[in-house]
């Protein structure tokens, strides 16, 4: 294979050593002053980041305090998130620039200009009002990566009324929770959407949905399927197009919220098992994400930025919606599967919109990996100037890859660490100062204090693995859960906090290490550990360990209960291309591992699978892999984009004992 990657650029060969930013890139960049980590020293340094936003009244306090850890950020301010996203660009004249260029999934495309978004929101917005919206009622959102979604959302900020959005994957039990704790009585769905080419009923689930609920909904439908799934509308239910003509040209005032107003509310897993509510303010939230698109992601106005996340999550909202169209680029929205209709799809896309920005998951650059770099070859990709990876740790081979067969060894790389409760990004590196090391996070962000430390609170020694907590607030933090505060202090705020000495460090659940030179590594969660013989071993570490081996594409690590060591490891790996070495690769994955963390640490099995059971935002189910192995029931399996997988390690696993039996 031609050692280039496309459009003619020369592959430099994966080293795994730091990396600094080419002086290109460095000219170009939104923020190169290498004292700006000195310069954000106290809570007003963040002034810089609520300068990036319109306020309707000034703020009078950066950051209030006195109630740690309620802490208030902006307080005395208001502002409107949709006026900041849409208005405001329409005013300084750049109405036709374009808002969001979507790519629906059987091929469809759909521009919108800020002048185009603005008059759907507002008659978005009045339908909205008229059906008895007001201020701080939330409405719910269950709909696909289609347009109507950030209409929806930007629609709801207008008015003052919280949104829910609700991943579409999601089971109609997990719609009807949601609401149920929401005590949301305004729901904005769709008749359905196409997974893999195929017609899916999503107004089958939420008729299921508000069958459980106790209380009435009413509801808005998106007719995204047409003749292809015809649907009935009932009591209480309205068509989305239907009603924005009722409204067509109508134009509602943006409502000014106090900075402290919540903005949204955001359903997460928790560790009881109950879905947690994080509430996310209207000014700090807004001014963290603005910033870290700007400081982080580089983008720009004129940028075509991509953000391949699902707006159903975290990651969507904040770097697909709210961070974007703040700063007002073009955003582009992807329908579909990375595979889908083929595996260069993400790559023609690139090419054809000449996208600048490029931010996704290692979960999807280790697929990318797996299928070969004749896919991306195809395409010019020399249009990227940036890549960022989100979602979960990136080992050192991963980011080479992604480095050089898709940055062409040119574009920087952003591996950002940050969570649903953060709102936006805290670790990593400013692409116009800060060296890469591959593999790690990199630095806390100017104003962020990130410390890994052990059981006691005491910062470990560098290169000891520890807990990652947070030691001062930052803007974009969560303002409480939605179901009460004692759960918010219980699982952020009592582990490393001592109240007597007014020191409230947020715990962020990972375990970490960190370098002498500050650069954090993330290690994963610190309940995906396996307890072999009384040691607690990362799965992260042991993951990171596999994904090393040539010909690996990438591994998940889950513990089955064993009669000797109380705990054995099973890896399910997944390899390039399609590899039949799997004897050599299996040895070679032993080594590695005991090599690089121990013999206790060695897999008991090894199985090996085309692909790893992922949800439709592309996270390994670990759970399901898990219940595999321990011969468990499955339980819901409705998130899953390609359940036909498990079914197939569920026979290997069946082939391979049977194997073990006979010999």
């Amino acid at each position: 294979m031609d050692d280039r990657n496309g459009w003619g650029r020369e592959r430099p060969a994966p080293t795994g050593l730091p990396r600094n930013p080419p002086t290109s890139f460095v000219e170009q960049a939104n923020v190169t002053n290498e004292r700006i980590h000195e310069e954000f020293d106290e809570p007003a340094s963040w002034e810089r980041a609520a300068d990036l936003l319109a306020w309707d009244e000034p703020y009078d306090t950066v950051l209030e305090d006195e109630e740690a850890p309620f802490y208030r950020w902006f307080t005395g301010g208001t502002l409107n998130a949709s006026f900041n996203c849409l208005d405001r660009h329409i005013e300084a004249g750049r109405k036709t620039h374009t808002a969001i260029r979507w790519e629906g999934k059987r091929g469809e495309r759909e521009t919108y200009t800020y002048q185009d978004l603005f008059v759907e929101v507002n008659e978005l917005a009045a339908a909205l009002r008229d059906l008895g919206v007001g201020e701080d009622d939330v409405v719910t959102i269950y709909l696909p990566m289609i347009p109507e979604l950030p209409i929806a959302m930007l629609a709801c900020a207008r008015i003052g009324a919280p949104h829910s959005v609700v991943f579409a994957g999601l089971s109609a039990e997990a719609l009807a929770t949601r609401m149920d704790a929401a005590e949301s009585e305004y729901l904005l769905t769709c008749d359905g959407y196409y997974r893999r080419g195929d017609a899916f009923n999503q107004k089958s689930k939420v008729d299921n949905a508000c069958i459980a609920l106790d209380h009435d909904v009413q509801t808005i439908v998106v007719d995204r399927l047409g003749d292809d799934l015809p649907h009935v509308l009932g009591d209480g239910e309205r068509d989305y197009h239907d009603l924005r003509e009722e409204f067509s040209g109508e134009t509602v005032d943006p409502v000014a919220r106090d900075a402290e107003d919540m903005l949204f509310l955001m359903y997460t897993s928790g560790t009881t098992g109950e879905p947690k509510g994080v509430v996310h303010s209207t000014g700090g939230y807004l001014a963290h994400v603005a910033w870290t698109s700007h400081a982080v992601l580089d983008v720009k106005p004129e940028d075509t930025y991509w953000c391949a996340a699902d707006i159903g999550w975290i990651t969507g909202h904040s770097y697909i919606v709210y961070g974007p169209l703040a700063l007002g680029t073009t955003t582009v929205m992807y329908e579909g599967t990375p595979d889908y209709p083929d595996r260069a799809r993400l790559w023609e896309i690139v090419d054809r919109n000449a996208v600048d920005v490029f931010y996704t998951a290692p979960t999807a650059i280790r697929a990318f990996m797996k299928w070969g770099a004749e896919y991306p070859a195809k395409h010019d990709l020399s249009s990227l100037r940036l890549l960022g990876s989100v979602g979960e740790p990136i080992s050192p081979r991963p980011w080479d890859w992604y480095h050089e067969r898709i940055g062409g060894g040119e574009c920087p790389i952003v591996d950002t660490w940050w969570q649903t409760e953060t709102g936006a990004i805290t670790v990593s590196t400013l692409p116009g100062i800060d060296e890469m090391k591959p593999g790690s996070a990199g630095p806390p962000l100017p104003g962020i204090d990130a410390r890994v430390v052990d059981d006691s609170g005491t910062e470990v020694a560098p290169g000891e693995a520890g807990y990652l907590v947070l030691a001062r607030p930052w803007p974009g933090m969560a303002r409480t859960l939605y179901d009460g505060d004692d759960r918010f202090l219980e699982e952020y705020w009592t582990q490393f906090s001592d109240p007597e000495t007014d020191r409230w460090w947020y715990f962020s659940g990972d375990a970490a290490r960190i370098d002498e030179d500050g650069y954090i590594t993330v290690l994963g969660r610190i309940d995906d550990v396996i307890n072999v013989s009384g040691r607690r071993l990362s799965t992260m570490e042991i993951e990171s360990a596999i994904a090393g081996v040539d010909g690996v594409a990438e591994a998940a690590v889950v513990g089955r209960s064993s009669d000797a060591n109380g705990t054995d490891v099973y890896a399910y790996v997944s390899t390039e291309g399609h590899s039949e070495n799997g004897d050599a690769i299996r040895e070679a994955i032993v080594e590695s591992v005991e090599s690089t963390i121990g013999p206790i640490a060695r897999p008991a099995e090894v199985i090996f699978t085309p692909e790893l059971p992922k949800t439709r935002s592309g996270k390994i189910m670990r759970r399901l892999l898990a219940a595999v192995a321990n011969d468990e029931e499955l339980g819901d399996t409705s998130a899953l984009r390609n359940p036909e997988i498990v079914g197939e390690i569920q026979a290997e696993i069946g082939d391979e004992g049977e194997a073990n039996e006979r010999n």
